[in-house]
């Protein structure tokens, strides 16, 4: 896995903010996987039900995400 999640898109399930953990479905190997999230812009909150870009992955199961403006 590792740097092929770096650009995948998800769909966030857990609101995703400064001082939350948030989490994230994001389509990998075939099927779906959930990871715990963290915004990659420090202040940005992002609600439940928008498409994020995965920009960072620190392994075994945490993303920083941004939102994806095309949602």
């Amino acid at each position: 896995m590792g740097e092929d999640m770096v650009g995948l898109t998800g769909r966030v399930t857990g609101t995703v903010g400064p001082g939350l953990v948030g989490e994230v479905i994001v389509r990998i190997r075939g099927g779906a996987e959930h990871f715990l999230a963290y915004p990659a812009l420090g202040g940005e909150r992002i609600e439940t039900g928008r498409v994020v870009t995965v920009v960072e992955y620190q392994p075994p199961r945490t993303v920083y995400v941004t939102a994806a403006y095309d949602s």
